[in-house]
């Protein structure tokens, strides 16, 4: 039976014998927040907020989480902030990350995710990862099609734009000359039936859905004509969960898994960072007040494949439930059997582990190597030099990262191939040079104004007035765009703005930014 929470402290009559460590909520600006202090309900000690503020903003915000004498912080982190992060966290020996940072390792590329899974062999998908151009140009010329060409590190992919099925040779160089991802991440293209999303709190999974491609199709978002139901998610694929869950030492995860034509099961995706209602964000804060004060507060219940029924309710609807809750079987007998049990996932609790198992002198291959750049042919045939150093990371640190919902990019004419830029080399004039970053920024389009997002709004059929300044007067010229570019479900979040509508508006500016 589902029940509302009324409270998740134990009776009063109990002793606390240990006390609660101080909370802090990690938020960063222009990034979605997964988190809210709502979702620790009955934590009764004040949950401090502490926000980074990207730039040179490291030491402020060490500063400020010693003078708040935060002992946990909570929050995911983007795939841009990482490092910085794992600066930080080094500075702060004595405050607790939840999720830690190795447990986040996942998050910050598809790289990292592929290293995760080769460790601990989890079923992946054949990929190959180039930091050489030469290699990768072997590799591609040689190599068996399709192929899945991924941008590894960056912004994350709400509204797709980063994830390429290329099927000749041909098609994966012009790709790389156009896109200049880096390093090189390739992988065999799996014949997919559907995937599958899991969602675990406490090694458990506690959400499961299908997303199935429409006929004819690869891709299984619902934006590109993809269907999702809970049904009948098949055990191994919950145990493959369950196993890497646990290899991250997760306090929360998710894992998306691909289910081939011949019922195999590959990891695509997992990360701690990931799209979840607001009901299960309060499913993993009763478990995280548990977990950080067991003494005081009750190991919450949650029944296994909940998913199931659910998932019957309207999406719009499941977007506003809150704080539910499952009473406990109690089952009895007449002949003194067992009573039936349903533990075989149950919710465990995780240890913290202050030694890292990632750490970035040894995983962090988009400094260790050379960057890559990309020769192309420009109008006129003559060549043009495109660095992707590391200081356009600047550029993109304050979009989102973690796993989402995928799209093809469609690729131009061809180009020529990749090579390696040698910044020393005396025939290559370096003064020249000038930084593209992908067409998602918003440095595209650097003079708009607040009246000019008001108007393209009002140019999408089914905005009216009313609605457009209200999307623009809340999250600013700045974040607007950012949401654009980069995070358009936040805009989903407005009222009557549905996926259909979403859809068209991002159709709508695709056409303005490149008018």
């Amino acid at each position: 039976m589902i029940s509302e929470n009324t409270s998740n402290t134990k009776s009063s009559t109990k002793s606390c014998t240990k006390s609660s460590p101080k909370i802090g909520l990690l938020y960063l600006d222009h990034v979605l927040r997964f988190f809210n202090c709502s979702n620790f309900k009955g934590w009764s000690e004040k949950i401090e907020q502490v926000v980074y503020h990207w730039g040179n903003d490291k030491q402020r915000f060490i500063n400020e989480v010693k003078r708040k004498k935060i002992e946990v912080l909570i929050g995911n982190i983007p795939a841009t902030a990482y490092e910085t992060f794992r600066d930080i966290a080094r500075e702060l020996p004595n405050v607790r990350f939840i999720p830690s940072l190795d447990s986040q390792f996942s998050n910050k590329s598809k790289e990292n995710v592929t290293h995760f899974c080769e460790k601990y062999q989890l079923p992946v998908p054949l990929t190959k990862i180039f930091y050489q151009v030469d290699e990768a140009l072997e590799y591609l010329t040689h190599t068996d099609y399709p192929k899945i060409v991924k941008r590894s590190y960056g912004p994350s992919n709400y509204g797709g734009y980063f994830v390429h099925k290329v099927d000749t040779a041909e098609e994966a160089l012009r790709l790389f000359s156009e896109k200049r991802y880096y390093p090189a991440y390739i992988q065999d293209f799996v014949p997919m039936k559907a995937d599958i999303r899991v969602m675990l709190v406490g090694h458990q999974p506690i959400c499961a859905f299908w997303r199935r491609p429409p006929e004819g199709g690869w891709l299984t978002n619902t934006s590109q004509g993809g269907s999702m139901d809970y049904q009948d998610i098949p055990e191994e694929v919950l145990e493959i969960s369950v196993k890497a869950s646990k290899a991250a030492n997760a306090e929360y995860w998710a894992c998306d898994i691909a289910v081939s034509t011949d019922d195999e099961y590959t990891i695509l995706e997992c990360a701690t960072a990931f799209a979840a209602f607001p009901y299960i964000r309060d499913w993993i804060g009763q478990y995280l007040m548990w977990s950080l004060n067991p003494e005081k507060f009750t190991k919450p219940h949650i029944v296994h494949k909940n998913w199931e029924e659910l998932g019957k309710i309207d999406s719009s609807l499941l977007r506003t439930m809150r704080h539910i809750t499952f009473g406990q079987p109690d089952f009895s007998t007449d002949t003194g059997e067992y009573a039936p049990t349903d533990e075989h996932y149950r919710l465990l609790q995780t240890h913290y582990q202050p030694v890292e198992e990632w750490p970035s002198e040894a995983w962090n291959f988009q400094d260790i190597h050379n960057r890559l750049v990309i020769e192309s042919k420009t109008s006129n045939g003559a060549s043009e030099q495109l660095s992707t150093d590391s200081s356009l990371d600047c550029v993109i640190e304050e979009m989102d990262s973690g796993i989402e919902e995928h799209c093809v990019v469609n690729t131009s004419e061809q180009q020529d191939c990749l090579h390696r830029y040698d910044k020393n080399s005396s025939d290559i004039d370096c003064s020249n040079i000038t930084a593209d970053i992908d067409t998602s920024s918003t440095s595209k389009i650097p003079s708009i104004t607040h009246d000019q997002l008001v108007t393209f709004f009002l140019g999408v059929k089914g905005i009216g007035q009313a609605l457009a300044n209200e999307i623009v007067d809340t999250l600013s010229v700045e974040g607007t765009l950012h949401a654009l570019n980069n995070a358009p479900q936040q805009l989903t979040t407005f009222r009557n703005l549905k996926q259909k509508k979403l859809e068209i508006i991002l159709a709508e500016w695709h056409a303005y930014v490149e008018d």
